[in-house]
């Protein structure tokens, strides 16, 4: 990768987890509810992977998407303003936290269903296919959808038919609170899914290079009519599991053991061993990064919210005259 290209991919994982952490104080005071899953820690993954497709590939995430949303291109401030409820939001306001989607960019965005981005992937890619599209889609999901049927449906289908489907497991570690190793027997995760014939292997998912080289290698092998791809991208969430979490399953030293892996800083040190980047250039890209978060937030409390007497909207069938 270029210098150009590597600091890209550092500003992206700072905009994240500067967005992330506001929304974190934004919640606590109540201007965000619902549900929320955040992404601290895993910011290598979203930006590694999709930094390597092109326009009109699809994106299919999980209800942890803020960052895949982010680096998919969705403006932060429709970003920010879905989670307002406002109209200005990616999703109209309808979707919140949970539910970003942006069909112009064909992000299919979040699903509150584990594993139910898997079968709506497949079938993108089988669309495309049909229609003789190039394009390809890829698959964001975490190591708890292996325990649902969809995986091993939708992977099968997907090798059966050599979809054009990039299956990316966020293996944190943690289904929700249960560690992996106390669910699955086998828990090498890319071993399982080649053993559907799929082209799988493992990344360290808390280096953003590593991620990106791996995310070209698979893009490529699948554009080119190989069939579907496995990443298992091992990497770890700094925060519990949602807002609500009070993560009683696991000891503080193992999050703080894994926090000396920040793939922020981890590649920041990089860039400066390499003279690209200077404690000059990161404090720019900090300020304006600050500056993009605050833009948004006040982007996103001035947007509206949907009148009352629309909310039927998308629920029931307009009537016909």
């Amino acid at each position: 990768m270029t210098g150009t290209e590597r600091e890209w991919l550092l500003r992206q994982m700072i905009r994240i987890r500067r967005f992330e952490e506001r929304c974190v104080e934004l919640y606590s005071a109540a201007r965000i509810r619902g549900f929320m899953h955040l992404y601290i820690g895993e910011e290598a993954v979203a930006t590694g992977v999709l930094q390597a497709l092109r326009p009109g590939d699809a994106v299919v995430s999980t209800y942890r998407e803020h960052g895949h949303a982010l680096a998919a291109g969705i403006p932060m401030e429709a970003v920010l303003a879905e989670m307002f409820w406002r109209t200005s939001g990616c999703s109209g306001g309808r979707g919140g936290s949970m539910h970003l989607f942006d069909a112009g960019r064909r992000f299919y965005g979040g699903n509150a269903i584990v594993g139910g981005g898997l079968p709506v992937a497949t079938g993108l890619a089988l669309a495309d296919t049909m229609r003789g599209e190039p394009s390809i889609t890829v698959c964001l999901f975490g190591e708890g959808a292996l325990a649902e049927g969809e995986f091993h449906e939708s992977l099968n289908l997907a090798a059966l038919w050599r979809l054009p489907v990039l299956f990316c497991c966020e293996n944190n570690y943690y289904a929700m609170g249960t560690a992996l190793r106390k669910e699955q027997a086998q828990t090498d995760l890319a071993l399982r899914a080649a053993s559907y014939g799929v082209a799988a292997w493992p990344v360290d998912g808390m280096d953003a290079l590593a991620v990106a080289d791996a995310a070209r290698r698979a893009v490529a092998s699948v554009r080119g009519g190989s069939g579907p791809c496995f990443l298992e991208l091992r990497t770890y969430r700094f925060r519990a599991h949602s807002m609500y979490d009070a993560e009683r399953y696991r000891e503080k030293s193992e999050v703080e053991q894994w926090k000396q892996r920040d793939p922020i800083p981890r590649l920041a040190e990089v860039l400066r061993e390499e003279g690209e980047v200077d404690e000059a250039r990161l404090a720019e890209i900090e300020s304006e990064v600050s500056a993009e978060v605050e833009a948004a937030v006040a982007a996103a409390e001035a947007g509206e919210l949907e009148p009352v007497e629309q909310l039927t909207r998308h629920v029931y069938a307009e009537r016909q005259s």
